[in-house]
């Protein structure tokens, strides 16, 4: 008996498109051979599910089958892979019945599994058949075939059934993975590789290395760029850049379609900045973009508002004479909204120039352009030119052409636009509503935009919170309370917020000066609401204390049914704050007063805010009372504290504290003063003549690194001027002077009186040139630059800086006179000295206790005592009594003249009047003692000097 042989080989699921096949309403049928003798006939059936019911024996999957010749099959079914009945008809062809048996080729339970999707090969043989029965069998199996490929081809086309990626369930798609070998075609993998791209990007990329690995990838753009976009989505720039080198290496055209794929994620995610990157490495590989990779990069563009990328990208599109009728709308978009009206037009005018013609979007974009900037003439011809286009009635159109109109208040005219809707087959939508409110809002037409507010709520519509602003803005101008409280129904109604509410109502009546009336609008709508929200109480009473409206605010505070404790103290601060800030200090005090448990409970910076107000009001006792309770409750004190406390000082006077809070600072090393406490640290130390701290401060400001201003840099000059060497405070002084900051007056003075008294004349009239070109310079700057030439003996100098002085329009001083008398009697010019004396009575100069001692210096080391005596009795005459200087330079007086005794008892008038003398005291009284051969008291007096350095009470006895 011939045999017959049918193939059903691996290939058979790539029925012309050669495209894999997995399915359950495939049936897996794999005869491995059918034998037709007289003896013997077979078919072999692997088993992959077997159930008993009765008489039947079902069969699923891949199934073994032997059976003798004659026998009859019965109540046989065969299953897909689902478990679906695929049932052929039975085989009525044998004649003789036996045994049943499971062929040899039938698995153990645990292989019963498919690993291959694909099916086998399926053979049909046949020997000593009879010629009827052969033909009924071949006939049956090539009906099953034909029908399985005609499946195939249906499924797993992609051209037939473009929905079949998507609804391939999980398991067919690992069926599919499974099926994969090395033998597998290129469009098979490509295939697969298209399902897992919309799956996993993971698995997609895993794949595409596997197609590397097994040379699938030559001259197949279509996976490089499937692969690309699964990259592209997982953001892996850099294996991105990678692939597209690797595409030029595989022999695959680098084209616009590859970057496209790159570009199409960034677009869709907002990446500005790697879509601008792909697009240049575009250029750059000389690959010409296509209308499709503009329209993307100027979507993007355009939804971030990018306006220099949008540039280059539509001038590189002209270039390249493509025509992307999004790209101009884009840049149109872009310019109009920021503000740049005119670009909008010229790109306009390009694109007629470009021959573009429009589309809906870009006429509506145009009419935008023209509305937002108020040209309605033209806004209205674009309208005319789109419906002549052949565009139909847009509804967009309208609204867009209504708000043109009211934002040049001419709502006649979009009144007029409104009615005409119907006649052209529209119906007013949300927008429109909102347009016209917003409208008749600018124009304040109370009554017109609350007609469209209602018209707008019973047509169904939602009012926007725009709508909800004008409209209380219009009600409270008009002062229509009850329509407030209604709005502010809607607006609860409409789902917003009620701090958004309270925001609104209270920025409305702010505008107009009538916060007073808020609280009545509020007690008539949900005031008890607002009282369980602490945003809302927040928002209102700081608005009361801003209107000073401070009993309402209190009562919310008081009525509040909310409890946070952080929020509290925080909104007590913020009060606080707003009432310092305000300069309402007594307010300030009435909040605090009423804060809970203010009396127990110490908050830092609340208490410190408060000891500021009370020194600012100048209740300085109950400042130091709230610090010393502060101090008491154990609380770490911060920088701001501690600088709130010296300034509390300071005002008070009472530097001697100031300096002990600043001992306290400098012993917690965690604390680094600010620029503004470092200046007050300054400012209290040079009052207190503390030099060296001066000096330690300076120091510790450089190694602190703060940045030095302006007011730094006077502040440490003014301050430091005598406790710093005189090469570093002119180091300082020329470096604010390279940092260009200017100078004030007494930062001038200072310098002077530095390099006066140091002997460094060229800088100092360096100094006062500068100080004089910027009109800073005063009587004290003169007065100063005398004393610096007089101190050198230049007294020439001296009269022309004098004169200099009487130019500026300032009158000779006292001080300027005394440094001429001072230089003229230290040179032995007396005529020029007596000179001086004269012109000062003359002018009527009352001369000082400086006058009076130079005189007493000058006419004493001449030994014209009774000319010292005449000075002394015209000192005293005039109301002055002598000082430490004046008794110092008569005791010197008197040892030139050699009156010992006179010189002693100068002294005993000094200890009777208080006045306690320095080592200058004694060393003239000593010189006196020694002058006239005194050597015993002279020997006496120095031993004193020494005891009274080491502070040994001892005096001897005078003589």
């Amino acid at each position: 008996m011939s045999s017959l042989s049918l193939a059903a080989g691996p290939d058979i699921c790539e029925s012309k498109q050669r495209n894999p096949f997995r399915n359950s309403n495939l049936c897996a049928v794999d005869l491995l051979g059918v034998i037709s003798s007289i003896s013997c006939s077979s078919i072999r059936f692997t088993a992959i599910r077997k159930e008993f019911a009765g008489d039947s024996f079902v069969v699923a999957g891949r199934f073994g089958l032997c059976a003798k010749p004659g026998v009859r099959f019965k109540n046989y079914k065969v299953y897909g892979l689902d478990g679906i009945d695929r049932s052929v008809s039975t085989i009525d062809s044998v004649k003789k019945t036996e045994a049943v048996q499971i062929g040899d080729s039938v698995t153990s339970e645990a292989n019963m599994t498919l690993n291959n999707p694909v099916p086998k090969v399926l053979e049909l043989q046949g020997k000593n058949a009879g010629r009827k029965s052969g033909r009924n069998i071949w006939s049956r199996l090539q009906r099953m075939q034909k029908a399985s490929q005609h499946r195939v081809s249906r499924i797993v086309s992609g051209r037939n059934c473009s929905s079949f990626e998507d609804k391939i369930s999980d398991g067919d798609l690992e069926a599919v993975i499974s099926g994969i070998h090395p033998d597998s075609s290129v469009d098979h993998c490509n295939w697969v590789l298209k399902v897992l791209e919309k799956r996993s990007e993971e698995k997609t990329v895993e794949f595409f290395e596997w197609m590397n690995c097994h040379g699938k990838l030559k001259e197949n753009t279509d996976a490089y760029c499937l692969a690309l976009r699964a990259l592209a989505r997982k953001e892996d720039w850099s294996r991105a850049m990678m692939l597209l080198q690797e595409m030029t290496s595989d022999e695959c055209e680098l084209n616009a379609q590859a970057f496209n794929s790159l570009i199409y994620v960034c677009a869709k995610r907002g990446l500005v900045g790697w879509g601008t990157k792909w697009f240049h490495m575009m250029l750059e590989q000389g690959i010409r973009p296509n209308v499709a990779t503009i329209g993307m990069l100027m979507g993007l563009f355009q939804k971030k508002c990018s306006l220099s990328q949008a540039e280059f990208a539509f001038g590189r599109m002209r270039s390249l004479k493509l025509k992307c009728t999004t790209a101009y709308s884009a840049m149109i978009i872009i310019y109009t909204r920021l503000g740049l009206y005119n670009k909008s037009e010229e790109v306009i005018s390009v694109m007629d120039k470009d021959e573009v013609l429009p589309d809906l979007e870009n006429w509506l974009v145009r009419l935008n352009a023209y509305s937002q900037q108020g040209k309605i003439e033209e806004a209205e011809t674009v309208l005319k030119s789109m419906l002549k286009a052949g565009i139909s009635p847009n509804i967009v159109a309208y609204n867009t052409l209504i708000t043109g109109y009211g934002k040049v208040a001419n709502m006649k005219a979009a009144k007029h636009l409104f009615q005409a809707l119907e006649s052209v087959g529209l119906d007013p939508d949300e927008t429109t509503y909102r347009s016209m409110i917003e409208g008749f809002g600018r124009t304040d037409n109370y009554k017109e935009a609350l007609w469209y507010y209602d018209k707008l709520k019973n047509s169904g519509f939602q009012p926007n919170s725009s709508n909800f602003y004008t409209l209380i803005n219009l009600q409270a101008r008009h002062g229509d309370e009850k329509g407030a409280v209604q709005t502010l129904e809607d607006m609860r109604r409409a789902g917003c917020q009620y701090s958004s509410v309270v925001s609104s109502l209270i920025q409305a009546y702010e505008r107009i000066g009538m916060v007073e009336k808020v609280p009545h609008i509020l007690e008539a709508s949900f005031y008890e609401n607002i009282l369980l929200d602490p945003t809302s109480c927040s928002i209102l009473v700081m608005a009361y204390v801003k209107c000073s409206l401070l009993d309402d605010a209190l009562r919310v505070l008081q009525d509040k049914s909310w409890e946070d404790c952080d929020f509290e103290e925080n909104l007590y601060h913020l009060l606080i704050c707003s009432c310092k800030e305000a300069g309402h200090f007594e307010n300030a005090v009435k909040v605090y007063m009423q804060m809970p448990n203010s009396e127990i409970h110490q908050n830092l910076h609340i208490t410190c805010s408060m000891i500021d107000i009370y020194s600012a009001m100048g209740r300085f006792t109950d400042a130091e009372n709230l610090y010393l309770k502060l101090k008491g409750s154990g609380v770490t004190f911060d920088m701001v504290a501690y600088s709130i406390v010296v300034r509390m000082y300071i005002r008070a006077g009472s530097l001697e504290n100031a300096c002990v809070v600043l001992e306290m600072m400098e012993k917690e090393k965690d604390i680094v003063p600010d620029i503004y406490l470092f200046r007050d640290m300054l400012r209290t130390y040079q009052k207190c003549g503390m030099t060296q701290k001066l000096a330690n401060v300076y120091y510790w400001i450089l190694k602190s690194g703060i940045a030095w201003d302006e007011a730094m840099y006077n502040c440490v000059i003014n301050c430091c001027g005598h406790a710093l060497p005189v090469d570093e405070l002119s180091r300082l002084y020329e470096e604010m002077m390279q940092n260009v900051h200017a100078a004030n007056t007494i930062t001038f003075n200072v310098m002077l009186d530095v390099y006066g008294k140091s002997g460094l004349l060229k800088k100092a009239r360096k100094v006062f040139w500068m100080a004089r070109k910027q009109g800073l310079a005063d009587v004290i700057s003169y007065n100063t630059m005398i004393a610096a030439h007089g101190k050198s003996k230049d007294i020439k100098s001296m009269e022309s800086v004098i004169q200099k002085m009487q130019s500026a329009g300032f009158p000779v001083s006292l001080e300027a006179y005394n440094s001429l008398l001072d230089a003229y009697g230290k040179d032995n010019r007396l005529e020029e000295f007596n000179d001086v004396l004269q012109k000062m009575k003359e002018l009527k100069c009352v001369s000082d206790h400086y006058t009076y001692n130079i005189m007493i210096n000058i006419y004493g080391r001449k030994g014209w005592i009774e000319e010292v005596s005449r000075v002394f009795a015209e000192l005293k005459e005039h109301g002055l009594e002598p000082d430490l200087y004046s008794y110092n330079t008569l005791i010197k007086a008197y040892g030139i003249a050699g009156m010992v005794e006179e010189a002693v008892n100068v002294v005993q008038e000094m200890r009777r009047k208080g006045i306690k003398p320095d080592r200058i005291t004694y060393t003239n009284l000593i010189t006196t003692l020694q002058r006239n051969e005194n050597f015993l008291e002279a020997v006496k007096w120095s031993l004193w000097m020494r005891q009274m350095e080491r502070q040994v009470e001892f005096c001897p006895s005078l003589t």
